[in-house]
């Protein structure tokens, strides 16, 4: 028998769309209270009106997870609303593609910030509600691009791989406390990150779409404590 999660309160980041929404209205489906983070007060509104739907109780504040103190700021609030977390998906995250010399090395530091810093930022405000109640889940959101770098992704590859790394270390510091950390490696998904004002032209059917990968962290979340499978490889239909 696998893990309960209906009742359990959820913080998602990168939660105004793209897989990050996907999740919330998941997780909202099936009975999770959810606390939505991203940077657009509008998208997070809808979400959390969707995910209100659902009969669950629903938080969203506005953050740029690049900044410790007002990272803070906002697990307070989604805890005074909603309660503390059971489980944290570090979905937000940017892109950054060019050729090495031709990035701006300000951009390069800025994929850092969000992509690292910013998983870095959440975990560090969530992680004591998790200790508190000696029980957790984290779902660290990489990428391919996080185990295999390619020509033209030195920022993001290097910053996936980073989250990579500091997952595998928090993973065996936080096992004893029944808390366990995932990281998902997906390929290429059919989000605005991926292919921006392109997406609708897509053909969904060659593509990962969020929804498979919010199923998958879903069905992940529900396996039994005793269960740890660290590292999920996802691969997509290859387009080409």
């Amino acid at each position: 028998m696998g893990q309960e999660i209906k009742g359990k309160t959820a913080y998602i980041t990168g939660a105004g769309r793209g897989i990050g929404k996907a999740a919330a209205l998941k997780l909202a489906a099936e009975g999770v209270h959810v606390g939505l983070m991203a940077r657009t007060e509008d998208e997070l509104n809808k979400t959390a009106d969707e995910a209100r739907a659902f009969g669950v109780q629903a938080a969203a504040v506005s953050v740029d997870i690049s900044g410790l103190e007002d990272v803070e700021q906002a697990v307070q609030q989604l805890k005074d609303e909603i309660g503390p977390a059971d489980i944290l998906i570090n979905n937000a995250g940017i892109g950054l593609y060019g050729d090495f010399l031709d990035i701006d090395p300000e951009n390069w530091k800025r994929t850092f910030e969000v992509n690292v810093f910013g998983t870095y930022h959440i975990t560090r405000a969530v992680l004591p509600h998790m200790l508190s109640k000696n029980h957790g889940d984290i779902i660290n959101v990489s990428s391919s691009n996080g185990l295999k770098g390619t020509a033209g992704s030195t920022s993001y590859s290097a910053s996936k791989f980073a989250v990579q790394g500091m997952t595998e270390a928090l993973m065996q510091e936080v096992r004893r406390s029944n808390i366990r950390v995932f990281t998902l490696n997906p390929s290429l998904v059919a989000t605005e990150l991926a292919f921006g004002e392109d997406l609708e032209e897509q053909d969904k059917e060659k593509y990962m779409q969020p929804e498979d990968i919010a199923e998958y962290m879903t069905a992940q979340l529900k396996l039994h404590p005793r269960i740890f499978i660290k590292q999920s490889l996802q691969w997509g239909t290859n387009p080409f």
